[in-house]
């Protein structure tokens, strides 16, 4: 049986830790965090057409890290986004209306940011009787400024009323917009040493859009002390129907991996489709491969692979491919 003064003095060392704690900055929990992010700069709304209008603003910071950013509409919370997005499209607005935007950035701890500057925009009319799609923006080029940004310009688009917005995707995301007077885009929050692939649209006040622009291979530096990329290059297709079927003829230059390269991944739409394994020898240099399709006319879809390298891991992604099935 513990005697009471035993129970006292064993009250008074657990008082006396947690005092000793406290002041040496410890604590009984996890550290909390109470400081709430930066508010985001330089925010933009741009009316993209008579019912869409595109957010972008600048990156925030956070004494821990910036974990999303919330986007308001006339003050109500109209999405949420990760970190990693520092845009979007607010789209199922009305034509010839104002609009207000503001933006907060979220940390870990759910702490939110003061709300930026309130940024107005007013989406235009629709055009009477406007039901032709503007042409494909032409001569895409550009250049990577660093690891982690891009510059891109076009040939301008043409349309029976006019052009509202163009827009940049990666691949088959749409990752940026600029106004229809502009022909040129500066594209930040890449990653070093990896292949995009960017094709440009062009868009009017009635939504239409146009086909896609040539796509253009661009490669980020790689970081200073980087392994080299692993991704296969010059990725090209050719599409040709068989007995009712269509095979797509792939051929690719494949990367210095200093050993033999056994297998490679497919992918279709984003998805792991097959495994590519030689037969035999694996070829040296430019590998060739046949993918038979049995879907409609007019099936779009976007094509990529990647190497297994000598050590077993995946490799970089090649660049992408679109490929339309004729009809």
């Amino acid at each position: 049986m513990q005697r009471p003064h035993a129970r006292t003095a064993l009250a008074c060392s657990a008082a006396l830790l947690l005092a000793t704690l406290t002041a040496c900055g410890g604590s009984a929990g996890a550290d909390t965090d109470t400081e709430k992010p930066t508010v985001p700069t330089n925010v933009t709304a741009q009316a993209s057409s008579a019912t869409s209008v595109h957010v972008m603003w600048d990156q925030a910071s956070d004494n821990k890290a910036v974990t999303g950013y919330e986007v308001y509409q006339e003050g109500e919370k109209a999405v949420s986004l990760p970190a990693t997005k520092r845009m979007t499209d607010i789209d199922g607005l009305t034509a010839s209306t104002a609009y207000s935007f503001t933006v907060r950035a979220r940390d870990a701890a759910g702490n939110l940011s003061p709300r930026s500057a309130a940024v107005s925009v007013t989406t235009p009319a629709p055009a009477p009787h406007d039901e032709e799609a503007p042409t494909a923006p032409v001569k895409l080029r550009g250049k990577a400024d660093d690891g982690r940004t891009v510059s891109l310009s076009w040939g301008g688009s043409t349309d029976d009323v006019g052009v509202t917005s163009y827009d940049i995707y990666q691949e088959d995301s749409r990752i940026h917009s600029v106004p229809g007077t502009q022909t040129t885009a500066h594209l930040t929050g890449l990653r070093p040493g990896t292949v995009y692939t960017f094709t440009v649209r062009a868009r009017d006040a009635a939504d239409h859009s146009s086909p896609d622009s040539n796509a253009l291979d661009l490669t980020t530096p790689a970081a200073s002390g980087a392994p080299a990329s692993t991704a296969p290059s010059g990725l090209r297709t050719e599409v040709t129907e068989r007995e009712g079927e269509f095979v797509v003829d792939l051929s690719w230059d494949q990367p210095e991996t200093g050993g033999t390269i056994p297998a490679y991944q497919l992918f279709l739409n984003g998805k792991m489709t097959t495994t590519i394994v030689w037969g035999g020898t694996p070829p040296s240099g430019r590998a060739t491969y046949e993918l038979t399709l049995s879907d409609p006319p007019g099936t779009r879809y976007s094509l990529k692979l990647r190497p297994k390298l000598p050590d077993g891991t995946w490799g970089d992604f090649s660049a992408q491919r679109t490929v339309v099935l004729p009809g």
